[in-house]
């Protein structure tokens, strides 16, 4: 193996790992990515990590920054793994290609570009400038996968939709007046939990919201605080005061989008409950989708879990709105009074590829995204 293979291998190694170590605070970033960092450094006894960052809870001090604290004099020299481009521009910190620079980092590995037109290309010219040596685009697709919802809401303006729907083996995903049915086990529904803990918001259409009474929580030992906001869609503000939903609102935020003309003595009950809400328009007697989804963005949230109503879900992808899908299928059937799929496995809309599939006993899971 030559050396630059060699070299090569590790590049994508480290990567790799600095991509694993992003995800520890997915969701809990604010309006910045979760981006990892890792300081690698060899002095002739093979690379170590010398230190390590991951964007912080609320989006500062970012990653670099955070691993170059912890490398401290050993940055001298070292390789820099980084999930996303340097940061270029002056905000309430100075540039993290800067950082790079004056911590006398030799090499800087970079995966995803970063679209935002005050970064992009500008960066890596900082620290090639410097005379730093840049290697771009190692894991480029895994990274850009991971860190969907910020490309997603720089270049489209609008949050990440997930649609994560739960089929029967017939298809289904309910019953006709028969509140939540269980479809799958514990196991995939840890799953979705950790899917929620790692989403900026969980949206559910009235209907589900009415029939399921869900509380759309992360409920896992020590993820109980990643619980992400609720939005329901309730044009005409017909969700319950006793609900789940309201009665956790002191713990975890709830948004009702809904109509400027609905009902304001319900509207003012539930804002004294400490619910919030966003006026929306609408569009065909639902509410305007795309217009709720710029909303959703200008509050920060560059990833939302779509989980509720096969109405809720069929406007989704009628609008195209839909960049990733998740399903999860049971073991179990639910018969002729079961609310059908607008989708599943064998009817993806095109332009999506399929990720990944796996199996939780006897429950199977298959994932899908959209080339941003």
């Amino acid at each position: 193996m030559t050396a630059s293979n060699r070299q090569a291998g590790l590049d994508r190694r480290f990567m790799a790992a600095a991509l694993r170590l992003s995800r520890k605070h997915a969701g809990r970033t604010a309006t910045n990515p979760s981006v990892g960092t890792l300081i690698v450094r060899d002095d002739g006894d093979g690379p170590m990590i010398v230190g390590a960052g991951v964007t912080a809870v609320g989006g500062r001090p970012h990653a670099e920054t955070e691993a170059l604290a912890e490398a401290g004099a050993l940055a001298r020299g070292a390789t820099a793994y980084v999930t996303l481009e340097p940061c270029a521009h002056h905000g309430r910190t100075p540039p993290c290609a800067n950082a790079l620079v004056s911590a006398g980092v030799a090499r800087v590995v970079g995966a995803a570009s970063d679209p935002d037109p005050r970064v992009s290309g500008k960066g890596y010219a900082i620290l090639r400038a410097a005379g730093v040596e840049v290697v771009e685009k190692v894991l480029a697709a895994e990274a850009a996968e991971q860190m969907a919802g910020y490309l997603i809401r720089s270049l489209r303006k609008r949050p990440e939709v997930i649609l994560k729907l739960a089929l029967s083996s017939d298809g289904k995903i309910g019953r006709q007046g028969g509140g939540q049915v269980s479809i799958t086990g514990d196991v995939a529904r840890r799953e979705v939990y950790l899917m929620r803990a790692e989403a900026d918001g969980i949206l559910v259409g009235i209907g589900t919201a009415l029939e399921d009474d869900p509380a759309l929580t992360v409920r896992l030992p020590g993820l109980e605080n990643r619980s992400p906001a609720r939005i329901v869609l309730d044009r005409q503000i017909r969700l319950p005061e006793a609900s789940k939903l309201v009665s956790g609102v002191d713990r975890v935020p709830l948004y009702v989008a809904a109509c400027l003309e609905a009902d304001p003595q319900r509207r003012t009950m539930l804002e004294r409950a400490g619910v919030r809400f966003i006026g929306t328009e609408t569009h065909e007697g639902g509410v305007a989708l795309p217009e709720l989804l710029e909303d959703l963005a200008a509050l920060g949230m560059a990833s939302v879990l779509v989980e509720g109503g096969a109405k809720v879900a069929s406007a989704f992808l009628a609008e195209g709105l839909v960049d990733r899908i998740v399903l999860f299928q049971g073991s179990e059937a639910i018969g002729a009074d079961g609310i059908a799929s607008p989708i599943d496995a064998d009817h993806i809309p095109a332009g999506f590829r399929k990720l990944r599939d796996m199996r939780f006993g006897e429950d199977s899971y298959a994932e899908w995204i959209r080339d941003i």
